[in-house]
């Protein structure tokens, strides 16, 4: 099977797959949304700060005109002309132009939480390959984009039309209208005009984001074999953890036959059980230093003779301290009775050796 064909792609992408596409900047993302929240800026800068920017500039520009014959358009004259013209038209759009960028970054941040990516700075073979672009150019997403561009047009132009087409009376009487009437026809009809061209992009975009995040969504879809491969990735290699568990009983096991010279006596089933006890005077009860069943148990009986431990046979004992305490755990009280005469019988045989 080709690799990375998305007909093996069936399975939905996991939590890492998403974490991991959001952290190389792949997200799903509509840039009609962005155009929708541009505009929308645009058409409130229209409605309510027109006349502020309109008064910022005509102010100094009509002091400019008045006093034209004083103006030197010669050398250093013409260029400060336009270091002027230019600051006033800097300083009235400075607020209007931050406002369209803080809609247009907030129509990014719509859409996901904040990405902060290198990945699409890499250099790329596929993004200078003749072919590559060949398949971009007449892929499915392309002629989608190309019939999405051609329905904006034609929905905004188609709109436009029948707008000023009922206006097309009072065009001719524009050129006699007093200034004051002229921007407030013309802020009128631009309002119509905004209003209208923002209805369609927020239909527009509303199509758009569902589009591409069903398309994102399709593009993040994983093989079975991906999926296998990343839940080895964040569980571990089955092989390595068993091969680790060996290691870790081997030393664990390793570390009890060390403690078992140190016990006090080892309580056995002759041929199944061993638990190796260690009791001192002063402590609360006797504690399991080692324990084992079958080669393990009688590893522990041969330690032990060679190391002069005492072994007493007691099979009932030997399986329930085997199955109720733990390695370095004191025994259960139900088992104190039975372990104390034990214990006392081990003694008392060690005094008797002693006196002979």
């Amino acid at each position: 099977m080709a690799e990375g064909d998305d007909s093996e792609k069936t399975e939905e992408p996991t939590h890492r797959k998403l974490e991991k596409a959001h952290e190389q900047g792949d997200v799903p993302k509509s840039q009609e949304v962005v155009t929708f929240f541009t505009m929308g800026a645009v058409t409130l800068i229209v409605a309510f700060g027109a006349s502020s920017v309109t008064h910022s500039l005509s102010g100094p520009l009509t002091a400019m005109l008045e006093h034209s014959g004083d103006l030197r358009l010669d050398g250093g004259g013409l260029l400060h002309l336009w270091y002027n013209v230019g600051d006033y038209i800097f300083t009235a759009l400075l607020i209007p132009f931050l406002f369209v960028m803080i809609a247009g970054v907030g129509g990014h941040m719509i859409q996901h939480r904040p990405v902060l990516s290198g990945e699409g700075l890499k250099p790329k073979f596929s993004k200078v390959s003749p072919l590559a672009g060949l398949k971009r150019l007449f892929s499915a997403e392309a002629l989608v984009n190309f019939a999405k561009g051609l329905l904006k047009m034609s929905l905004v132009g188609a709109v436009l039309f029948l707008i000023m087409w009922p206006q097309r009376r009072y065009m001719a009487p524009m050129v006699s209208m007093d200034l004051a009437e002229l921007l407030a026809f013309t802020q009128d009809l631009s309002m119509q005009m905004l209003k209208a061209v923002l209805a369609i992009l927020a239909l527009i975009a509303i199509g758009d984001l569902m589009w591409q995040r069903h398309r994102w969504t399709q593009k993040q879809r994983m093989s079975v074999q991906e999926v296998k491969e990343e839940h080895k990735q964040a569980e571990g290699d089955p092989t390595i953890k068993a091969k680790i568990r060996q290691i870790r009983l081997e030393r664990s096991r390793k570390r009890m036959m060390a403690a078992v010279p140190s016990a006090s006596v080892v309580i056995t089933n002759p041929t199944h059980y061993a638990v190796a006890l260690k009791y001192e005077t002063g402590m609360p009860a006797p504690v399991c230093v080692a324990k084992g069943v079958d080669q393990v148990a009688l590893r522990i009986r041969e330690l032990a003779t060679s190391k002069e431990v005492p072994i007493v046979e007691n099979p009932p004992l030997a399986r329930a301290l085997y199955a109720s305490v733990d390695l370095d755990q004191m025994i259960p009280e139900e088992h104190y009775k039975a372990v104390a005469e034990v214990i006392g019988f081990v003694m008392r045989l060690k005094n008797r050796n002693a006196d002979t």
